[in-house]
């Protein structure tokens, strides 16, 4: 089983090969610049580095959520593409849970926590045990006052991973014990980390065609949150 892997969901954007169960290449890069000037070149060298041709991948992966609302859509729209044109699989990927496998093996509590803005992060809970990530909580968007109350109530040692895993920490600060935050190499999405994440699903029949695709923001745009309350004032 070959799978091509992307992620532009954040600032970093990368890209991973897959082949039975082996990494077989990664491109990472956190420049900042436009994902739609760098995933595709990205997968391409990656390709063209491992010796592989496009056309024999047998399925894709992709970040469809929560993050950036604009890289979503150019990770989405990249893989749409070459599955639509070689009529292959896709497998969806929560951007929470692949983060959280870069903490493969980790001990305690593993919350990943992005930037949501507007005072909410984006975050989810995760614990490895018996050689497989659990999950704990689902994916949302909350207050990070809501989330400190959630992993205070299990008492346990918790590693944050993310974006927004040092702007969390020093709020959580003094207030959560055992409270520490993934190494800086660890810290950010990587598709490399998320390969075997989006192997099982894979392996599991958990795929979509492409055109079923779609992006998972957790909260509206700000466009339509504005529009909203707009509406709600009677403007």
């Amino acid at each position: 089983m070959k799978l091509l892997i992307l992620d532009t969901s954040s600032k970093a954007a990368s890209a991973a090969l897959w082949e039975d169960g082996v990494l077989r290449g990664e491109a990472y890069q956190n420049t900042g610049h436009t994902h739609s000037a760098t995933s595709l070149p990205m997968a391409e060298q990656l390709l063209a580095g491992c010796g592989w041709s496009l056309s024999e991948v047998d399925g894709f992966a992709v970040t469809a959520g929560p993050g950036s609302f604009t890289g979503l859509r150019i990770g989405l729209a990249s893989v749409k593409g070459m599955a639509f044109a070689l009529d292959k699989p896709c497998v969806p990927l929560s951007t929470l849970e692949g983060l959280a496998y870069n903490l493969s093996g980790w001990p305690g509590l593993i919350c990943p926590v992005m930037d949501a803005r507007v005072g909410q992060v984006y975050t989810a809970l995760f614990r490895w045990d018996g050689g497989a990530m659990h999950r704990l909580m689902e994916d949302a968007a909350i207050p990070a006052e809501e989330l400190l109350t959630a992993l205070a109530a299990y008492g346990e040692p918790v590693t944050l991973v993310g974006d927004g895993a040092l702007l969390s920490a020093e709020r959580f600060a003094g207030r959560l014990p055992g409270l520490a935050v993934a190494p800086e190499h660890l810290r950010n999405q990587r598709a490399g980390a998320m390969a075997p994440l989006a192997a099982r699903l894979f392996a599991e029949g958990q795929t979509v065609p492409a055109g079923d695709l779609v992006p998972r923001y957790l909260r509206l745009p700000q466009a339509e949150r504005e529009l909203k309350l707009k509406q709600q004032k009677g403007e």
